[in-house]
């Protein structure tokens, strides 16, 4: 049986250390133009990010982007093809992966199963030749409350429990940066989204930076102060998680951080605060700010709006104003009361084709002149259920929930955070 990898000792740079100073402050992540490239694959274009002390960041993409080789290439465990990594205003771009401040977190968890919870996370120290561990893994066991489980093997224990004592495991020896590798792949949903609370909570309590690499756009949003979207070696766009969620710069974002309806229209007028656009011969309106800057008459963009953000009420039911009629069937935003559409919302008809009850919320799929397949999210607060297809509905939304986007890909390759 193949024995795990045995965890760093995660050594600290001291202050005065040999090394170039580099970033606003000590103990930030600093990527500088580094890329990694293997034959004829671009598995990550030159890119560069600064990661604060203490922030917790997150790396999101699909599978093959390049957020694990880019963790890797922290970790010292890939060598980058250019550019540099610096710690703590130090360059360690050619110290080895023991050599370096910092500790991985994987999915495996890569516990020693013939080693108690006590002597797994004692490991780091007594590599490094400190002999009084009794006390720092207590604390470290505490933190992660397994404080009673000290003297139970990696096979008596859950899913959830394996992954705190790597946590505590990796935490004890205090580095600078903590590596977190998909590590709540493995868990199911419900232990997962346990666990997510259980991260933040420790990584909270602990100041030290995490940064943290996952395909889960949820996972990302709930743990990360910072989230950056990666995208074919590259780093669409980063934010924090509302301001990516609702102005999202690319439709690869759009697309990836939740879902979003993207309809092509034509630019119609521009100048003050809104632009107006026409699709499918609908008439919608978008705020200036959150359109291309040098958006003008006659361009064609990707105008989007959030399904939850958009209200849907029967077509026979609805007025114009502020009427009393009784057909709304929910919405993110005040609808003038009952089946009104109050003045000024962006408004579209269309026909229900399929509708799934997802528990919180019911998903609406209407076909419209804009397009097909537009995605409405009406949570489940009544009794009664909601339009079935054929219906004949309104959608409705306040334009300040929409977006406009340039049909093409972003050139970003990241930025200071």
């Amino acid at each position: 049986m193949t024995e795990p990898v045995s965890p760093q000792a995660a050594p600290v740079l001291e202050p005065g250390a040999a090394g170039p100073a580099a970033g606003p402050a000590a103990g930030d992540l600093r990527l500088a133009g580094i890329s990694k490239t293997y034959g004829t694959v671009r598995a990550v274009r030159p890119l560069d990010l600064t990661v604060e002390q203490g922030s917790f960041f997150a790396l999101l993409g699909a599978s093959g982007c390049g957020k694990t080789t880019t963790l890797r290439m922290i970790a010292g465990l890939e060598e980058p093809t250019t550019g540099a990594v610096l710690l703590g205003g130090h360059d360690v771009t050619d110290l080895p992966a023991h050599k370096r401040p910092v500790n991985t977190v994987f999915q495996s968890y890569a516990l020693f199963p013939h080693l108690d919870v006590h002597e797994n996370v004692a490991f780091g120290l007594r590599r490094r030749g400190i002999r009084s561990v009794r006390a720092k893994v207590g604390e470290m066991l505490d933190l992660v409350q397994l404080g009673d489980q000290a003297r139970r093997r990696p096979h008596q224990l859950s899913g959830g429990q394996q992954q705190r004592v790597a946590l505590a495991r990796a935490l004890i020896n205090r580095p600078r940066v903590l590596l977190l590798d998909e590590p709540l792949a493995a868990l199911d949903l419900a232990l997962r989204r346990r666990m997510r609370l259980e991260l933040k909570r420790v990584q909270t309590e602990v100041g030290i930076t995490f940064v943290h690499v996952t395909h889960d756009q949820e996972e990302a949003m709930a743990l990360a102060d910072t989230v950056a979207v990666m995208n074919a070696g590259r780093v669409e766009q980063l934010g924090p998680p509302a301001e990516l969620y609702d102005r999202p710069s690319t439709p690869f974002v759009a697309g990836f951080l939740g879902t979003s309806n993207l309809v092509g229209a034509t630019v119609t007028t521009t100048g003050g605060d809104e632009i107006t656009v026409t699709a499918g011969g609908v008439a919608l309106r978008v705020p200036a700010g959150r359109c291309p800057r040098d958006v003008a008459r006659g361009d064609t963009l990707l105008i989007g709006v959030r399904p939850e953000k958009i209200s849907l009420t029967h077509a026979d039911d609805t007025d114009t104003g502020s009427g009393s009629g009784s057909g709304s069937v929910g919405g993110a935003a005040d609808d003038g009361g009952g089946g009104s559409v109050a003045d000024g919302r962006n408004r579209v008809t269309g026909r229900i084709v399929d509708a799934a009850f997802l528990g919180v919320s019911t998903q609406y799929v209407i076909d419209s002149p804009v397009r097909a397949g537009l995605e409405v999210y009406v949570q489940n607060v009544g009794h009664d259920r909601g339009p079935r297809p054929g219906a004949e509905v309104v959608l409705h939304w306040d334009p300040a929930h929409t977006f406009g986007l340039r049909d093409e890909p972003s050139a970003a390759t990241g930025g200071a955070i």
